[in-house]
Parts: C-alpha cells; structure tokens; sequence
C-alpha cells in the first residue's frame, strides 16, 4: 500500500519550499477534528507572527507518536535527516554540558517539524546568536486548584504596573491552557541567574500589593487558591509554550498573545489552531515590534538587593537543578516539620 504524504508549499527567505508531510490526515486533535495537515497550514498561515515570536532561538519540540492524547517526547537537537534549512546551536544546560539545540529560522523549518509530529515549541527566552543572556523577561501566572484564568487577570494588570515602574514594557499571552503568560523585552545583557532574579524582584513585589490573590510558594501545599507566581520558568532551559503555538489539548488551543485592552474580556478558548489564522488577519499581531525598545532588569535587581538586605534570600530551583549558592533545603515544609 503506498504511503500517505503530501506537499506542503511554503514560502521564505530563499523562495519557496515544498516541505512533504506524511500521514497528513491523521488526527492529532480527534476531538476538534483538526490532522497533521491542518497543523502545517496552520505553521504556514500564522509563520510570519511564529517566525518573529520565536524564530532564531534554542528551541525544544514536543513531539507526539500519535495524537496529543498518546505517547509524547522532547527533542532538542535536530534528529538525522534534518533538512539543510534547519540549523543548531551549542547551548550549555544546568549540568555544565554543552549539547547542539534546535533553531528555527525560517517558517519551512516549522513545518518540517510538524511533520516531525511536533505540536508544542518550546523557546528559550535568548537568541542564538547569545543563548547565555536572555533578551526576555518571562513570568507565568499559573492558577492554582479553586482558581481559574479569570483569577490571573487582575494578577496580570498588577504585574503589568510593577514591571512598568521597574522601566520595563510588558506584553500579555494566553498560555493555552488556564493561565496567562506576561513578557518584557529587555536588553541581553544578563545571563539567566540575574533574569531569574529579577523575576523573583518582580513577583514578591505582586505578591505584597495582591497577598491574597497571588503567591511565590514554591510548595503547592503552601500555595492555596491563589495564583502561583512562577520564578523558576526565567531559569536556563526552563521554557514555555512559545506564542503562536498550539497546546496540546483537546481543543487544540493556541498561546495566544493579546492586546492588554482585550485581556478583560478574553477566554482562552476561543484561540485555537482553528481560529487563531483568521484572528490575525482581523487585528494583526499584538506582539509586532516588541523588540524594538528592550528595557534594564537594573532597577529589579536593585529591588532584588533590598530583599536579601531585608531578609528575603534565595528561593528554591527545580529538582533536576544542581544544588544552588544560598538555596534553601530542598525538603517539603510538612516533611520538615515531621522530621523536626
């Protein structure tokens, strides 16, 4: 029996592509009805807003064997066979090793990793061309259980005035799922601990001025119903679903950047693979040129040295991190007390 595939035309910087994509009508999103080849038309409508969002950066894909309900992996470097238009860069991990990661440069390259059955890309908050000095400032608002999306739009607004009085502009996207994410460029000038730093600045400063809405407890049984502000996605090789890109969820939702003035009114359902190309015909790209204006972490870092000079020291890192300087005991406040 012949196999399935198809040409998908795509357009870029060397002219055009024909990128096959295999098994094109599989179902990756059965319950929205939405195949693999609906995901490559997809890439290819939403490339140029994709491209400016994440393109030349490290990036991971999540890739699935069958659909987004099925067996799933990471990949980082590009597999063999990669196409001469797809390229890596050496990035160096919290271990301390060095191992080549993914960039995509131009809207063929996503295709061909759909076709490589990705549906989550995952960038890293540097370029390539600097991967150790992040050119963003990321913060994810993670509602917790008793909360939901509507829970972290005020949480957002907040952050939005605390990021502007620290010199930063902040941007706004949904994060596909229940949360929000909240973006500002800055300047490549820092490398991740410092940004990381900056982002805890940024997120106990939220946390006093909303105290029973939000929260920096790294421990969930600590959190409440709150919001979780996350600090540990600003660390290296820490990365969220990048804007443009489908979740891997039944609704097939995508993480969709917003204009501040439609936040209010915004449910993240209503941004999916299957809305989200008409969207941007409609209202454009709320992320056009954020980079055309990067701001300082200097005043947050400023914030950062008050809080340790008040007591407020280092919080904990993920559990696949190494040890960290000043780090606190890796060890879940009920078990302590217990062990106490």
């Amino acid at each position: 029996m012949a196999r399935e595939e198809t040409m998908v035309a795509v357009e870029g910087p060397d002219g055009g592509r024909e990128v096959r994509v295999s098994s094109p009508s599989r179902l990756l999103w059965p319950e929205a009805g939405l195949s693999k080849l609906d995901l490559a038309h997809y890439m290819v409508a939403v490339g140029d807003a994709f491209l400016a969002a994440n393109g030349g950066r490290p990036v991971t894909l999540q890739r699935f064997s069958g659909n987004v309900d099925g067996e799933q992996f990471f990949s980082k470097n590009p597999p063999k066979g990669a196409p001469d238009y797809v390229r890596a860069v050496d990035v160096v991990y919290p271990s301390g090793r060095s191992h080549p990661q993914l960039v995509i440069d131009e809207v063929a390259a996503a295709v061909w990793a759909v076709q490589m059955n990705t549906v989550v890309f995952h960038p890293w908050a540097s370029r390539a061309a600097d991967p150790d000095n992040p050119d963003q400032l990321r913060i994810d608002l993670d509602p917790q259980p008793g909360t939901g999306f509507k829970d972290a739009v005020p949480a957002a607004h907040e952050l939005r005035a605390v990021l502007a009085e620290a010199g930063l502009t902040a941007f706004i996207k949904t994060s596909g799922n229940r949360g929000l994410h909240v973006f500002a460029p800055i300047e490549p000038r820092h490398e991740f601990l410092d940004v990381r730093h900056a982002v805890i600045a940024a997120a106990r400063e939220l946390e006093r001025r909303m105290p029973e809405q939000v929260t920096t407890a790294w421990w969930k049984e600590e959190r409440g119903a709150r919001v979780f502000v996350d600090f540990n996605q600003a660390n290296r090789d820490r990365t969220m679903a990048g804007a443009y890109s489908p979740r891997a969820l039944p609704a097939a939702t995508v993480s969709c950047p917003l204009a501040w003035e439609e936040l209010d009114s915004a449910d993240p359902k209503d941004f999916t693979v299957a809305t989200v190309p008409g969207r941007l015909q409609s209202v454009g790209d709320p992320w056009a040129g954020m980079h055309d204006r990067p701001g300082s972490i200097e005043a947050l870092l400023g914030w950062w040295e008050r809080d340790l000079a008040e007591g407020l020291g280092e919080l904990p890192f993920p559990p696949d991190f190494p040890k960290m300087p000043g780090e606190p005991p890796r060890v879940q406040p009920s078990r302590a007390k217990a062990a106490d």
